[in-house]
C-alpha cells in the first residue's frame, strides 16, 4: 500500500506559520495540490511569496474561517483552483494560559470558538463536497480523508492551560463522532495529538523561559522536542491509502510523552 499522496488536492488550514505551514510544504513537495488557508494574509503572502505565480499546484486564501460564509468561499476557491478536494488537515488552533479560577470567559470562549467550532463547520461544509465527490465515483477508495491537529493537553490535567485542554480534548472526540458518521461515505477522519513540536509559539516561550527546555526534554523519553516536519510526515500518513482502514484515531506523536509525564510538566 501507498502513503503517496500525489496529485491529491489538500486544504490546510492555519497553514501561515508552524505545523500548518510545515504540513502545506510538505505537501507541495510530495506533489500533493495544496491550498493554503490563514487569517494572517501578510504572513502567506510571505511565505507563499513568488511559488504561487510559478507553481500549479500551489495556492493561498486568506481569512477569518471563524465566519460561515468564510469557508463556503474557500471552498468555492479550492474547486475554481483544483477542481475537487481531497484531503482535510484542519491546522488552525490557538493556546492561551490562564488561572483556571480567575479565567477570563472571553478567553475560554475564543478557544472553543477557534479551536473546536471552526474545525467542526470547515469539516462540515468539506465533507459534504467529499459525499458529493463519492457518489460521482464507482471506486471503492477512501473518498476523503479529514485530520484534526489536536493536542496531548486533551489527556494531561494541566490547570493553567484548562481551555486549551477542554478545547483540545472535545476536538478528539469530534474526531470520533465524524468518522463514524462519515464512514458510510468512505471518508476517513483522524487527528493527530501534538506533543512539544518546535513551532513558533514554543519558541517565543523558549525564549521567555530558559529552564524550559530542559523540563521538557528530561519528561519527553526519545529527549528531544519535535520538528515541525516530523508532524507533517504522520500527516500525510493519513491522509494516503496507506491508511485506508484507519479512522476515528488519536495519533499521538509526544516522543512518548504522555507515558511518564507528570501534571505539572509544560505541554506545547
Amino acid at each position: 500500500m501507498s502513503f503517496s499522496i500525489a496529485g491529491k488536492t489538500a486544504v490546510v488550514t492555519g497553514a501561515a506559520n508552524g505545523v500548518g505551514l510545515s504540513i502545506a510544504r510538505h505537501f507541495l513537495d510530495v506533489g500533493a495540490n495544496v491550498m493554503l488557508a490563514d487569517m494572517d494574509e501578510d504572513r502567506l503572502h510571505a511565505e507563499v511569496g513568488d511559488e504561487e505565480e510559478r507553481a500549479e499546484n500551489i495556492a493561498y486564501y486568506q481569512g477569518d474561517l471563524r465566519e460561515k460564509l468564510t469557508i463556503a468561499n474557500l471552498l468555492s476557491a479550492t474547486l475554481d483552483r483544483f477542481d475537487r478536494v481531497d484531503i482535510l488537515v484542519n491546522g488552525s488552533r490557538q493556546m492561551v494560559a490562564a488561572d483556571p479560577l480567575n479565567a477570563d470567559d472571553d478567553a475560554v470562549q475564543m478557544l472553543i470558538e477557534q479551536n473546536l467550532m471552526t474545525s467542526l463547520r470547515v469539516t462540515q461544509v468539506f465533507a459534504k463536497r467529499m459525499i458529493k465527490q463519492a457518489t460521482d465515483s464507482d471506486s471503492e477508495a477512501t473518498a476523503g480523508s479529514i485530520i484534526n491537529l489536536s493536542s496531548i493537553a486533551a489527556r494531561r490535567t494541566q490547570p493553567d492551560l484548562l481551555a486549551y485542554s477542554v478545547s483540545s480534548a472535545a476536538l478528539d472526540q469530534l474526531t470520533r463522532s465524524m468518522a463514524v458518521t462519515l464512514a458510510p461515505h468512505r471518508i476517513r477522519v483522524n487527528a493527530i495529538a501534538l506533543g512539544s513540536v518546535m513551532s513558533a509559539s514554543l519558541k517565543g516561550a523558549l525564549r521567555e523561559d530558559e529552564d524550559m527546555r530542559d523540563e521538557i526534554i528530561e519528561r519527553t523519553p526519545l529527549a528531544r522536542i519535535a520538528s515541525p516536519s516530523e508532524l507533517a510526515e504522520a500527516a500525510q500518513f493519513l491522509a494516503s491509502d496507506g491508511a485506508g482502514f484507519i479512522t476515528g484515531q488519536i495519533l499521538t506523536v509526544d516522543g512518548g510523552r504522555t507515558l511518564i509525564d507528570a501534571a505539572e510538566a509544560p505541554a506545547h
